[in-house]
């Protein structure tokens, strides 16, 4: 079983070794009403692992990025002129082009061979990201093909849910997975005001995927702009519509997630 962090004692007192560690495991877990199952390993561990590795070089990237930028206010004022008026991609594409000029001083010198350096940096990250995404969209398509047939989810969200969600019975309902999602709303009512707020708790990741579907479809799918208008007309901000749609959105994947594949459906 999948133990949370046990309580500290209110006096430690330097009491700290691995087996008063394990007994208060074991305590915390004997008084949780319900256990949590460990995420398996296998198919979830790799795109687990692809996740993790297209993130690092996606960020690798966005500092790359503004190291060029950078560079590129720092630069001499006649290197900077031929730059500074282009858009994002065309300077990156300008500088991994640009070829030495010895007439120029040292300082212009090295300066076009740093920003040489790192537009090839960011060239080759980018490759990296794009080539880790399509073998991340490849694995969801063998495992869960009718995830990414879903209106906005991608493979890069898809891959987060099944991730999270691991393996099935792993929650036990589909509103235990969306309280883990973040997505389960909390009761704010006050007197007269009968509200929820948004649940800034549960996996972040997870919740940052369903709010990515969310968006992509508040864009392209038209029932959904009609229930936003819906919310928002019945006096709740756009925030709180979105909140409405998480939850939703939460109990569509949990079970198209949970449920069985065909061929297996058809043996049984």
């Amino acid at each position: 079983m999948e133990v949370c962090r046990p309580k500290r004692p209110a006096q430690r007192g330097g009491r700290k070794t691995d087996a008063l560690d394990a007994v208060r495991a074991a305590r915390e877990a004997l008084t949780s009403e319900h256990l949590i199952q460990p995420r398996r390993r296998g198919e979830r561990e790799a795109l687990r692992v692809l996740l993790a590795t297209r993130q690092g070089a996606v960020r690798a990237t966005t500092a790359a990025i503004n190291h060029l930028k950078a560079l590129v206010v720092s630069a001499p004022e006649d290197l900077r002129g031929e730059i500074r008026s282009m858009g994002s991609k065309a300077q990156i594409s300008y500088c991994a082009k640009l070829r030495d000029r010895p007439c120029r001083t040292l300082e212009h010198r090295m300066t076009v061979r740093a920003l040489r350096s790192t537009a090839h940096r960011i060239q080759t990250l980018r490759a990296e990201a794009k080539e880790l995404e399509e073998e991340i969209a490849a694995l969801v398509n063998e495992f869960k093909p009718e995830l990414m047939q879903q209106v906005g989810v991608g493979a890069i969200s898809a891959a987060q849910v099944l991730v999270s969600w691991s393996h099935p019975g792993r929650f036990r309902s589909e509103a235990a997975f969306a309280t883990f999602a973040g997505a389960a709303p909390i009761p704010a009512s006050s007197g007269l005001t009968d509200r929820h707020r948004l649940n800034r708790s549960g996996d972040r990741q997870l919740n940052r995927a369903l709010h990515t579907i969310i968006l992509v479809r508040a864009r392209v799918d038209p029932e959904t702009r009609a229930y936003i208008a819906c919310r928002i007309s019945e006096g709740k901000s756009p925030r709180e519509a979105r909140r409405c749609l998480k939850r939703a959105l939460s109990r569509q994947l949990f079970k198209l997630l949970e449920r069985a594949p065909e061929s297996l459906q058809e043996a049984a």
